[in-house]
């Protein structure tokens, strides 16, 4: 289920799951990612799917997002982020699972 199928589904502020459901992701995004709104859509589509992290622009011209949530959570999510905003291109994403941390409060922007 995608962010876009399922409306609002987590809590502001709050991560689904216990932590022995979590799961945490590294996500470096290539493409046409800077500039058109990519970051705003990723902050939208975690918050909705209930994804605490953050999302910033890499010197590279990349995005990089470091996400935690239940694993269903997580693929939505990643599913969601290959699409991307309406002027935003995704060529590729380097996804890489992490062991979860519970440190996330929310999704919110680095920089």
């Amino acid at each position: 289920m995608s962010a876009r199928e399922a409306g609002s589904v987590g809590a502001p502020g709050r991560i689904r799951g216990t932590m022995a459901d979590l799961v945490r992701v590294n996500l470096k995004i290539w493409g046409v990612v800077q500039g058109v709104g990519y970051r705003y859509f990723v902050r939208q589509t975690a918050e909705a799917l209930g994804v605490g992290g953050y999302v910033r622009n890499r010197a590279d011209g990349g995005v990089e997002v470091v996400a935690e949530g239940d694993r269903a959570a997580i693929n939505a999510l990643i599913d969601d982020l290959r699409e991307g905003p309406r002027y935003g291109s995704v060529d590729r994403i380097d996804v890489e699972w992490e062991e979860p941390t519970g440190g996330f409060q929310g999704f919110d922007y680095a920089f």
